[in-house]
């Protein structure tokens, strides 16, 4: 079974987001906040992230993202980076961290977020 790690700091669209995944089939983690994304990353060991950029606490979105990719074990590791920063510098900077994926919260649902991580896991 896959595994999908949820790092996001919005506990309605997180749970939302797990009970789907769920329902699709994979074993589901979710952290709240960067330093609990970066700690599950290590711990669980999941098969892709998806990853809010504004995250409360020390570490955002593109510091989880750059630890990911620093770091031997995780650097291939799919990142499909969800998230309401939608501007340009932001999709860029994200892209040049690593994200395997981009997608703007307002503009995409579930389905298209359950598709974007089934296409990534095959």
């Amino acid at each position: 079974m896959k595994k999908v790690l949820i790092v996001e700091d919005d506990e309605f669209l997180r749970s939302l987001a797990a009970k789907r995944l769920e329902q699709e089939g994979y074993e589901v983690k979710t952290a709240a906040g960067g330093e609990a994304g970066i700690t599950a990353i290590k711990s669980d060991k999941p098969d892709l992230i998806l990853l809010d950029l504004l995250l409360p606490g020390g570490k955002d979105g593109f510091a989880v993202l750059e630890a990911v990719r620093a770091d031997e074990a995780t650097k291939s590791l799919p990142v499909v980076v969800f998230s309401n920063l939608g501007e340009r510098g932001d999709i860029e900077k994200a892209s040049k961290l690593g994200a395997t994926d981009f997608l703007v919260k307002a503009n995409f649902t579930l389905d298209d977020v359950m598709a974007k991580v089934a296409a990534h896991l095959k």
